[in-house]
């Protein structure tokens, strides 16, 4: 993708892709697409966190991705991410423009530092490609239940206010950032219907219909240098 041609591998991961860490940044106002969130190979030093209220009432609606077998509700593939980016339970983490083609390929993950005010939640991370139109082109997502941060097996409820330090498996992609691109994070807590809504009560969602809103904050200074990381692969 980016450039728009196919090319063989003999392995994957690429061995000669590097890991790279993008941390996030902002002055705690990161909330939105006009929000003053950004990302940068820079760590952070003394930051404000950033905050957003995830009602499951009102959850962020899924626009397009990896979808599967129901093209008639739900369209797959790339679509404008700026319905959602219009949100202000959407953080969003911006880079300043690539001056030179920019490869990502492989696995991609979320180092998430991450509060919530609730027993149980979910963290989102969608990663974009920004247009020089502004045409923010979605490319890969994934998903986090705070209960199984630490197992599939044994769901663990969360302490309100406690930070937890979190891997968020954003799944794989092959994008080249073309020069005056930008490449783009976004952090919410619901991507429905693609994903189940959390109802942040801990409770079985099949026999539960109860919600709670919870303020979810996100964590990014020198001892919570929260960061996506990507493979770059070298010219």
């Amino acid at each position: 993708m980016g450039k728009n041609v196919w090319r063989d591998e003999d392995d994957w991961p690429l061995a000669r892709a590097k890991s790279t860490k993008y941390f996030l940044h902002s002055a705690g106002k990161a909330n939105s697409a006009s929000g003053d969130g950004t990302l940068s190979v820079t760590g952070p030093e003394r930051e404000r966190d950033d905050s957003f209220l995830y009602d499951p009432a009102n959850p962020v609606p899924t626009i397009g991705g990896p979808l599967c077998c129901d093209p008639a509700h739900l369209k797959p593939g790339p679509y404008d991410q700026k319905a959602a980016e219009e949100r202000p339970d959407v953080l969003v983490y911006t880079t300043d423009a690539f001056t030179k083609d920019t490869e990502v390929t492989g696995p991609v993950s979320l180092d998430l530092y991450a509060s919530t005010s609730a027993v149980d939640t979910d963290f989102t991370a969608k990663l974009m490609d920004v247009w020089p139109n502004g045409f923010a082109q979605n490319l890969t997502e994934g998903i986090l239940r705070l209960r199984y941060r630490d197992s599939q097996e044994t769901p663990q409820p969360a302490k309100p206010g406690q930070i937890y330090h979190l891997a968020v498996d954003v799944w794989a992609t092959s994008n080249v950032f073309l020069a005056g691109h930008r490449l783009r994070l976004e952090i919410s807590s619901s991507n429905f219907p693609r994903f189940d809504r959390n109802l942040n009560t801990g409770e079985e969602q099949a026999t539960s219909t109860r919600m709670v809103k919870a303020t979810n904050t996100i964590y990014h200074d020198a001892q919570h240098p929260s960061a996506l990381i990507l493979p770059v692969v070298p010219d």
